[in-house]
């Protein structure tokens, strides 16, 4: 019995039933989105979460913060340290990336601690797995691919990314249509690379069916990949990307079909006036299944500063109807993530959310901005600290002025806000 059975005959599973109290929206809407495929609950059945979330149509952004090992980084618990920063700060689920080390003991380790979904990438495991065994990556086999589905699967993970749009036809069209930077998903690179070796079609599109069979016993929402997704403005919205985004809608559809959740994934680095394309190409050929963009970054030259890019791209993206968005972290493009940058890319991402949630008019999302100000109306720091996205932030700038009272911290006694309130007694607050 899957999830969208249930919703189906109108039963309202346990991670359903919480998704609806914590959004605010009667379960009903719930169970009519995940049977029309707008709405998904990443949960597996095999590990019960704390803080299931809903991810899609009507329901608030949500955000992804990505971890991971790499082979020059392994520090286990340096993962599990960020894992907890991430949801501290906000974020509605994880996804763990990692490619170094022993991945299956962190993955243990980051589904024993997260209270959230998390999300890994199978083909990782089974190149990684391939390298050490057999001596290099393309000497993975559809069954390797299949069996990294199923061990993660079996471990809980919640959500998968699966890159099952890069096909040989997407490879063709690569070839046809120059790139600046060719394909930068690693996911995507690691097929194309078998596909080319091996003269085979991608295992996980010519047996769709199979993995299928897999994710639904399980109840794994699926994570169409977009192994084609544009890394530079230069290539954005182009041939290869759209070929792909084509077949995972219909991919999506099978996915309807054989009642497992499916979410698809976007671009990426994409200039701001493509941004609204994007999106509605996404929910016309993926039939308004929920859209999960990385970014979208509107500049490639900000290195140091992309959790500022992404959160511009991020908050237009999702003002239009994007529903998920991987953050991106200050060190993205020049190495792995520390604590501090995991927290400024789930604060910043948080921000374009909460922003686009604002913007679409979302029931009670602009009640949290109407509380901080009537805090600042009334000079209240306790008040302003508390309610702030990041409390912690705030008052490493407040110092002892946290404790004042009617006191203005940046104009003193010319406070616009004090000076009113006095002379129209208090006329102001109105």
């Amino acid at each position: 019995m899957t999830i969208i059975s249930e919703a189906k005959k109108g039963n309202v599973p346990e991670p359903v039933a919480i998704v609806a109290r914590e959004e605010g929206v009667p379960p009903e809407d719930i169970l009519k989105g995940l049977v029309d495929g707008t709405i998904v609950v990443p949960s597996n059945r095999v590990r019960p979460i704390d803080q299931p979330c809903g991810i899609g149509q009507g329901l608030r952004v949500k955000i992804n913060a990505n971890l991971g090992t790499s082979q020059q980084e392994i520090d286990y618990d340096g993962e599990i340290e960020k894992l907890k920063v991430a949801i501290s700060a906000g974020a509605d689920t994880v996804m763990d990336l990692s490619t170094g080390g022993d991945i299956n003991l962190l993955r243990e380790k980051v589904l024993l601690t997260s209270s959230v979904p998390v999300g890994t990438v199978p083909i990782y495991e089974a190149a990684v797995k391939a390298s050490e065994e057999k001596g290099k990556i393309v000497a993975m086999t559809g069954d390797d691919m299949l069996a990294a589905v199923e061990n993660q699967a079996r471990q809980g993970v919640d959500y998968m990314t699966i890159h099952a749009g890069v096909t040989l036809r997407t490879m063709e069209v690569l070839k046809n249509s120059p790139r600046l930077l060719g394909a930068v998903s690693r996911g995507g690179s690691f097929l194309l690379e078998w596909m080319i070796v091996n003269g085979k079609e991608n295992p996980f599109f010519e047996r769709f069916d199979e993995l299928l069979d897999i994710v639904r016993r399980y109840e794994i929402t699926l994570s169409l990949g977009d192994g084609m997704r544009p890394g530079c403005l230069a290539d954005a919205t182009d041939r290869p990307q759209i070929q792909e985004l084509i077949f995972l809608g219909e991919l999506a559809a099978r996915c309807r079909e054989a009642e497992v959740q499916v979410m698809i994934e976007g671009p990426g680095h994409i200039p701001l006036n493509q941004i609204a394309e994007n999106i509605r190409l996404e929910k016309s050929l993926c039939q308004g299944a929920p859209f999960y963009v990385l970014g979208p970054l509107v500049t490639d030259v900000a290195p140091g500063y992309d959790h500022i890019t992404c959160a511009i791209g991020g908050t237009l993206a999702a003002y239009l109807g994007a529903d998920f968005l991987c953050y991106v972290t200050p060190s993205e493009h020049l190495g792995l993530p520390s604590v501090d940058d995991v927290k400024a890319g789930v604060i910043a991402t948080r921000i374009a959310a909460h922003a686009a949630d604002v913007a679409r008019g979302l029931p009670g999302a602009r009640d949290w901005d109407d509380r901080m100000s009537r805090f600042r109306q009334a000079r209240d720091w306790k008040g302003q600290v508390a309610t702030a996205i990041d409390p912690e932030k705030a008052r490493s700038y407040l110092g002892e002025l946290e404790d004042k009272e009617d006191y203005c911290s940046m104009c003193s006694e010319y406070c616009a806000i004090k000076i009113l309130d006095e002379y129209l007694g208090g006329g102001g607050k109105q």
